[in-house]
């Protein structure tokens, strides 16, 4: 697989678990959209998700607070609100950073935060 730094569709998604799987673009369109939905449901029930070997989804809250506009220096008012947030695993990273150092992409692994 060559490196790309493009982005991946849902339809491009659906293709490619099609054509694994043996069900119809249609079905597979179907359960991808389910997924999707339920992780945004359980995000905006405040609910974290874990999909082990994966990463993990979950909702960051952020307090109202006063910013600067870079160009005037003026105060702006930034209101509260979620942020979805992904982590991902350590299993996820170390597959991503050894398929980076077998295509070249990295000399050596990325160390990890905390």
């Amino acid at each position: 697989m060559a490196v790309n730094t493009g982005n991946i569709t849902k339809k491009e998604i659906v293709e490619e678990i099609a054509s694994r799987t043996g069900l119809t673009q249609v079905d597979t369109k179907v359960i991808i959209e389910c997924f999707l939905d339920s992780v945004a449901r359980a995000l905006a029930d405040g609910n974290n998700i874990e999909i082990r070997g994966f990463g993990r989804f979950k909702v960051r809250h952020r307090k109202a607070r006063t910013a600067r506009n870079p160009r005037t220096g003026e105060p702006v008012t930034v209101e509260a609100g979620v942020k979805p947030i992904f982590e991902a695993s350590r299993e996820l990273k170390k597959f991503l950073n050894e398929l980076a150092i077998q295509q070249g992409v990295i000399l050596e692994p990325i160390e990890e935060d905390g």
